[in-house]
């Protein structure tokens, strides 16, 4: 599928999702029956993203940066078991605790990390993750990051009701004043059980959900990074040292290689990266029609998307950065949160 093709599903999808309509399917009918078979095969060698040990890494991070009177940032973590960390055994490799560590680094202050993320989940528990998260008592977060959509691919959630859970997650944390950025849906297609055709079925679906995610996330105010890397070009080349024992779960590496394409957004959501005043166009940066940006950062794994102009002859317009990936430090352990 061209990406000015994939450009119009994601427009499509993202419409449905805001004005209630079914928009399109993510495959054509006649490949269901075929889909549902080789799901089920795979099902037998990967979990879907549920059950199995999830390290708890809640706490604060960046010990050395403490400030008298000052509190922490804070940073809160929704979405899957890409989220929640699933398939690593220590709390320092989950990717929340890698990029409270990076944040503290580049911020020079401590991070309190909270972890409210369910292995297994879909989209559709985004709702009750938000309540959570916003629950009367508790801080608002200074920055959010979902990682979602995997799992509402495997198991068939329709994407406009996946993107319309999605847009009022991110809706209702930029109202209650978060800042958000959203790892889109990965790359199914390179699950090592998943064989052909459901590998092609399930790549093609994975891009046009992160597509759609992308459009449904900037219109709400929040960033988006294609996570194609976390199961996507790298993973494919080093699936041994990049996937983990399930081979369904990043390991240790992966997650470091997908918090590193995440920070520098987290970064700059918080005003602690630099931003150039004109798109660098040699690395092919600029200002494009938010449905071409989502499609071309679906196709390209490490892609920051972000709301510029607020419309132009053929719609809203957007920011595509393709930001130079930051070290993620090793996570020291955390402390507990006061």
């Amino acid at each position: 599928m061209t990406r000015m093709s994939r450009a119009r599903v994601a427009r499509r999808i993202a419409a449905g999702a805001a004005y209630g309509g079914g928009g399109v399917g993510l495959v054509g009918a006649a490949a269901v029956g075929l889909l549902l078979a080789e799901v089920r095969l795979a099902r037998r060698h990967v979990g879907n993203g549920s059950g199995g040990r999830v390290p708890v890494a809640d706490g604060v991070y960046g010990h050395g940066y403490d400030i008298p009177g000052e509190p922490p940032l804070r940073l809160t973590m929704l979405g899957d078991s890409t989220a929640a960390g699933q398939g690593v055994h220590r709390a320092g490799q989950t990717p929340g605790a890698l990029l409270a560590s990076g944040l503290a680094a580049v911020a020079e202050r401590p991070v309190e990390l909270r972890n409210v993320a369910l292995p297994g989940a879909q989209s559709d528990d985004l709702d009750r993750q938000v309540s959570l998260v916003l629950s009367a008592g508790t801080p608002v977060p200074d920055i959010c990051v979902i990682m979602i959509g995997a799992n509402d691919v495997t198991h068939r959630m329709h994407p406009t009701r996946s993107v319309r859970h999605l847009s009022a997650a991110v809706r209702r944390l930029r109202t209650a004043g978060a800042e958000v950025v959203v790892g889109t849906c990965p790359d199914l297609g390179t699950i090592e059980p998943v064989q052909q055709p459901l590998r092609w079925l399930a790549r093609r679906a994975s891009r046009q959900l992160a597509a759609a995610q992308t459009i449904g996330v900037v219109e709400q105010g929040g960033r988006t990074v294609s996570l194609g890397d976390l199961l996507g070009p790298e993973f494919e080349a080093n699936p041994r040292e990049l996937f983990g024992p399930d081979n369904y779960h990043p390991s240790a590496e992966g997650y470091a290689t997908a918090a590193m394409a995440v920070l520098p957004t987290v970064c700059a959501a918080l005003g602690l990266w630099p931003e150039e005043e004109r798109p660098d166009v040699t690395r092919r940066e600029g200002f494009l029609p938010v449905a071409r940006a989502a499609a071309e950062a679906a196709s390209e794994a490490g892609t920051e998307v972000t709301a510029a102009m607020p419309t132009g002859p053929r719609g809203p317009w957007a920011l595509l950065k393709r930001r130079r990936r930051r070290r993620v430090p090793e996570a020291e352990p955390a402390r507990p949160a006061p």
